[in-house]
């Protein structure tokens, strides 16, 4: 009997059910230069994301809803699931040997492993539960995560993270609603995967996500429209009058149907937030590496969102994504 090709298996066929851990495993296979420490780390993410699953579901019944009194290094209240599934995250990759250095959005300093023996070679950037001011009404919520690797594994500094996102090796993200998926890219396309909580595994559903070149749906907050700069506020006037407007405000949520269904998500730097929202390193580099292995396109009106150079760990930025011709519409009002 031939041996069965990884390629040729069919996702949804009960006998042959592609989980996270087969996928991971398999392209490894297809790397030389592949150690396996890539494969254990996405173990330790995909953990992280059952663990705070469960928890998120358990929420309204454990007293884990609410604020905890505190706010974190932005400035935002810190509601009680943030701080565990920060804690979750942070325990899970330490663990896993394979971290050099951790940056959270909890956290106002990055965590540098001193440990030489639980020291890897790789920098994880996280948001442990983005969308998290819709925690108390159960709105969908998510954790966000892009994987660098450090120059040098001997002497891992602060330093390693002031970089373009060009140089993400990883990123997804891990959505928490009525069902729970993880969305991953090892930079050769983007592919979904549903927690069976059945079995406690990831099981590949969206096989090569890719983007329409048009979609038919924005996405952006319009409670600020009076705050964007006039490119910005003559491109949704221009799109409003075609596209259906969905928003979501939990980025998880806006740029998971963004992925599956094409269309623009927009959160601009505006005049109340002059460098922007989104925290460039856990939040604009992972959706946007995601989107442009899906076929999109990922802008700040005036530049490419991943050639953006950081100025401190938590350095926010505008950020335009999704379908290709849709994002290279909305840079046109900046042209002009």
């Amino acid at each position: 009997m031939p041996e069965t090709k990884f390629d040729e298996i069919k996702v949804g066929r009960g006998e042959d059910l592609v989980t996270l851990t087969r996928w991971v495993l398999a392209q490894q296979q297809h790397c030389e230069e592949a150690t396996g420490d890539l494969t254990l780390l996405l173990t330790a993410i995909q953990f992280g994301c059952k663990f705070v699953a469960s928890k998120v579901k358990q929420a309204g019944l454990i007293n884990l809803l609410g604020l905890t009194g505190a706010a974190n290094v932005q400035g935002e209240d810190v509601k009680k699931l943030d701080v565990l599934a920060n804690d979750i995250f942070r325990n899970a990759l330490i663990a896993s040997g394979k971290a050099a250095i951790l940056v959270s959005e909890e956290d106002e300093n990055a965590m540098v492993i001193q440990d030489k023996n639980f020291r890897g070679k790789y920098i994880i950037t996280f948001d442990p539960l983005d969308g998290s001011s819709n925690i108390d009404c159960g709105v969908s919520i998510g954790t966000i995560f892009g994987i660098f690797k450090v120059a040098d594994p001997e002497n891992p500094t602060e330093k390693d993270l002031l970089r373009s996102g060009r140089e993400l090796i990883a990123a997804g993200y891990c959505m928490y609603g009525s069902y729970c998926e993880m969305i991953l890219s090892v930079g050769n396309g983007v592919n979904g995967f549903t927690l069976d909580p059945a079995i406690g595994e990831f099981i590949m559903t969206h096989p090569d996500i890719k983007l329409p070149p048009r979609g038919k749906i924005y996405s952006v907050n319009e409670g600020n429209y009076k705050h964007f700069d006039e490119p910005s506020k003559k491109y949704v006037d221009a799109v409003k009058q075609k596209y259906s407007a969905r928003y979501v405000g939990s980025m998880v949520s806006d740029i998971h149907r963004t992925l599956l269904y094409g269309g623009i998500f927009g959160y601009p730097a505006d005049a109340k937030s002059k460098r922007g929202k989104l925290r460039i390193l856990y939040e604009v580099f992972p959706m946007a590496f995601l989107i442009e292995q899906a076929g999109g396109k990922a802008s700040t009106g005036t530049m490419n969102a991943l050639d953006i150079i950081p100025e401190h760990i938590h350095d926010r930025s505008g950020i335009w994504l999704g379908s290709k011709e849709d994002v290279e519409e909305l840079e046109s009002f900046y042209k002009q």
